[in-house]
């Protein structure tokens, strides 16, 4: 039985819930009435359970879904702003003892080289990373209890928290590794993580056996709890995620949609950020496998109604993603995204045959500062913000500021402070020029006077006093 709940994945991720659910979707998909119903509610911007959902998801009328996607842009607006985060993917280790069918990374890929870095050569990463002007990471890494235990992740964590390089520092570090004990979630945020990212892959149970015959990750149950186990070692932030592509997509979206229900409904706080990756080719990995890849207009559509179903959460979209279809879906309900990424082990830093470790391939390859010069163009804000996790505004401090959609108080004179510490020490002439008159234009959405007063008394110190890391 369906239990929202329950902390036994089978009963939050129901099979037969799931399916009725569809089954309603299909039901209503042409239902005016409905549809119509379903949106107002929608415009009240407080969310949507996964049903009411995924009618909006199967709706088959033109003109609704121009409706869904104008809504979809207004209630990311209204959260957050014309603000875009960035960060990068830094892969410590393709070591991997799963046999996940999708990614090549797996225990019985032989063609592609294994490789560790060592706590020096993730400093030289980390360098790199920081002279391209990032302050967040992802680190990213597979799994294998020896070559990389919890020990060798902690210790990376605090070798890349202690480098300071010129004015660079990283100031969040997001950890994206496979599903572990409440023991070492307690340790990873004892070191000071912002996020624990875990994609889920699928929620179709048997699919998910399927996919991961072998190694501990073909444990449906408890992949599918571990950000419960997250939550009760301390971890205040996690961020869900499936590969879409691997099974039916409005299979995936109800059940993501049901996970995040699950966490308010136990914890009172649902996810910090929501991933979209969708499947892509890599070594060893043959796209055209996989019947249930999805096409950009889907892709989109799945974008807009997440953001509608869950407002107050990030969302997320790689560089798996083309320049064509991230900036349809910024459009849509993405707040961050990735920029400048290597998704190879030592890929920032090693110039002889990189490629050989990645773990899929990129197709938006501009560097970071022409991500950043193309988002200023369309009037977005880059963002380099931490501040939340560094004043302790996690969880449901986070989410109660967000929900009653005050986060924008902090976050826009934030990311105005933080753009301009990438314009004065990153920036290409034209990027700087675009970006300080773009940091102007933006004055007008300060309301209150007195922060206004001090977010310009701040800019000048950065650009005249070289003053760093200031944040609301």
């Amino acid at each position: 039985m369906y239990n929202p709940k329950s902390l036994k994945a089978e009963e939050f991720i129901d099979h037969d819930e799931v399916l009725e659910s569809l089954k309603y979707a299909d039901e209503n998909k042409s239902n005016v009435k409905v549809i119509d119903e379903i949106l107002k509610k929608a415009r009240e911007a407080k969310g949507l359970n996964h049903r009411d959902a995924s009618v909006l998801l199967a709706c088959d009328i033109p003109e609704k879904n121009e409706e869904i996607y104008k809504l979809a842009n207004e209630i990311k607006l209204a959260y957050y702003g014309n603000r875009i985060v960035l960060f990068a993917p830094l892969y410590l280790s393709n070591y991997c003892i799963n046999g996940c069918t999708y990614c090549p990374y797996h225990a019985k890929n032989k063609s592609i080289p294994r490789v560790k870095l060592t706590q020096e050569q993730i400093r030289d990463e980390v360098i790199a990373l920081q002279d391209m002007g990032h302050k967040r990471l992802a680190l990213e890494t597979g799994e294998d209890p020896i070559h990389n235990p919890i020990e060798y992740v902690l210790e990376s964590i605090d070798t890349i928290y202690s480098i300071k390089h010129k004015n660079g520092a990283i100031r969040r570090v997001n950890v994206n590794i496979a599903a572990t004990t409440v023991e070492n979630y307690k340790k990873l945020h004892d070191a000071g993580i912002g996020t624990y990212i875990l994609f889920q892959e699928t929620y179709h149970k048997e699919s998910y056996q399927q996919l991961h015959p072998t190694g501990p990750k073909s444990d449906y149950a408890y992949h599918t709890e571990a950000m419960d186990r997250a939550m009760q070692g301390g971890i205040d932030d996690v961020g869900l995620g499936v590969l879409f592509g691997l099974d039916k997509y409005r299979y995936e979206f109800a059940g993501i949609l049901m996970h995040a229900e699950h966490l308010e409904a136990v914890h009172g706080v649902g996810p910090h950020t929501i991933s979209v990756p969708r499947i892509c080719p890599a070594d060893d990995i043959d796209v055209g496998a996989f019947s249930n890849a999805i096409d950009d207009d889907t892709f989109a559509k799945i974008v807009a109604c997440i953001r509608i179903a869950v407002p107050y959460t990030g969302m997320i979209v790689s560089t798996r993603e083309s320049q064509k279809v991230r900036e349809r879906v910024l459009h849509l309900g993405i707040s961050q995204i990735s920029g400048g990424s290597r998704t190879s082990v030592g890929g920032y830093t090693v110039e002889e045959r990189p490629e050989d470790t990645t773990q899929f391939e990129v197709s938006d390859r501009r560097t970071l500062d022409q991500v950043i010069h193309w988002l200023m163009e369309m009037d977005y804000v880059p963002s380099f913000c931490t501040a939340c996790y560094r004043e302790g505004r996690t969880g449901d401090r986070f989410m109660s500021l967000c929900k009653a959609k005050q986060i924008q108080n902090c976050c826009l004179p934030n990311a105005l402070m933080t753009l301009e510490e990438y314009l004065v020490d990153y920036a290409a002439p034209a990027t700087r020029e675009l970006g300080e008159k773009l940091i102007v234009d933006n004055f007008k959405d300060i309301s209150n006077p007195k922060v206004l007063e001090t977010v310009k008394e701040r800019l000048d110190l950065i650009k005249n006093g070289g003053a760093r890391d200031f944040r609301f």
